[in-house]
């Protein structure tokens, strides 16, 4: 589907979350440091369990809500509350309502998501949602690339500039879509009783979340995500603790008398920065590529890729094998990110679409609570035995995933 082509909901989508997430980037990265500064890191490590919470109850609200009310007023919605909460950070006179600000943000955000990822597959034919979908991602991932490059210098010398900035683009991108995007609920779910309470919605809303955690190909493939995930995420968890401090100082290259050489940090921010650039360069290209695989043996592929790129870094630790492995890992990160959105959009019938969206992010909020236990274990155990937990935990995905599709068949 080739982007001229895009509904014009599409295109105003695009570069709305192309600029926030640029600038969602130069903040986020650095908020754990922020308020391990502020209240020590043992305290601002307790803190930074609060907003997952968060984010599954905005997903879940937002979800229901978009089948209710529709997807355009909760992205109103969700838009509106990020807004406030930025300008209430950079105004903010205390750490604590800098906390308070920064949970807003994510709540918003996570209300936001499935009324989002729901119009998309409201407006794209089944056979075109995993370009789109790729799309989206490679214009979050140049915000990932370059965001926390320049987070470094705003964020701690600029960050009441950044914040409001974060508040300007948001404004716009609100009034973008209050102006210019128009609803795409299906015609056949809009709701006549308008007079119909506040609680008796919620309450069929969430009669209509019991009836989906019952769904046991939704429960599977909800599993088969959380072992995956927990794979993928460590590349900021135990792929960060083993290569600043096993990985010793190397050189990368010699130039006549002169050769740059990487201490173990060094070499994880290049490792680091090569994931973000592979994503942005090879996104919508592996997304073509596989248009024609199955979602069963994507999903299988991503997952081993994923698990064995994990595990072979732990066999060497020459910085050029590190790079090659950091290509595998990633890889299997980017084959599977299309085509998840892509499953559930397909799977979730229409008239729910919008809470099989905020279901689905349980998987990356679960997988994000489970995923820092090789850190935990990392004080028991070599650093082979933590790749290994890390191997088995993306076979028990690869299980699932084949159980999932004997249940669920394409």
């Amino acid at each position: 589907m080739k982007l001229r082509l895009w509904d014009i909901n599409l295109k105003v989508r695009l570069i709305g979350e192309a600029l926030f997430n640029m600038l969602f980037w130069m903040y986020f990265p650095f908020i754990t440091v922020y308020f391990g500064s502020s209240f020590g890191n043992q305290i601002a490590g307790i803190l930074m369990t609060a907003p997952p919470i968060f984010s599954i109850i905005g997903s879940l609200v937002g979800g229901a809500l978009a089948d209710r009310l529709g997807r355009r007023p909760v992205m109103l919605f969700g838009a509106s509350i990020q807004t406030v909460m930025f300008a209430m950070f950079a105004l903010s006179p205390s750490r604590w309502m800098d906390y308070a600000a920064f949970i807003g943000i994510g709540l918003g955000g996570a209300i936001f998501r499935p009324a989002s990822s729901a119009m998309i597959a409201d407006l794209v034919p089944a056979q075109e949602r995993r370009q789109v979908f790729a799309t989206f991602t490679t214009a979050n991932n140049i915000g990932a690339v370059l965001g926390p490059a320049l987070g470094a210098v705003f964020f701690f010398h600029y960050r009441h500039e950044l914040l409001w900035s974060c508040a300007f683009v948001l404004l716009l991108y609100f009034i973008a879509i209050y102006f210019i995007v128009h609803e795409t609920l299906p015609q056949s779910e809009k709701h006549e009783e308008h007079s119909v309470s506040i609680r008796h919605m919620f309450k069929e809303q969430w009669k209509g979340y019991g009836i989906i955690f019952r769904d046991k190909v939704f429960l599977v493939y909800i599993l088969a995500g959380i072992f995956a995930l927990v794979t993928i995420m460590q590349l900021d968890l135990y792929f960060a603790v083993y290569v600043t401090n096993y990985v010793p100082a190397q050189t990368l290259f010699n130039w006549h008398d002169h050769a740059l050489v990487l201490s173990g940090k060094d070499i994880f921010g290049f490792l680091l920065g090569l994931n973000g650039l592979l994503f942005v360069l090879f996104i919508l290209p592996v997304t073509k590529w596989f248009r024609n695989w199955k979602e069963r043996n994507v999903f299988i592929l991503s997952t081993l890729l994923a698990g064995v790129g994990t595990f072979a870094l732990g066999l060497n630790t020459n910085i050029w094998y590190l790079f090659f492995v950091t290509i595998i890992f990633t890889f299997g990160e980017i084959v599977r990110s299309p085509v998840t959105q892509s499953f559930i959009s397909r799977y979730a019938p229409e008239h729910a679409r919008g809470q099989y969206m905020g279901a689905d992010n349980l998987q990356y909020t679960v997988g994000r609570f489970l995923a820092p236990v090789t850190v935990f274990l990392s004080g028991w155990l070599p650093p082979m035995g933590v790749f290994s937990i890390i191997l088995v935990f993306s076979f028990i995905s690869v299980l699932l995933y084949i159980q999932l599709f004997r249940i669920h068949p394409e």
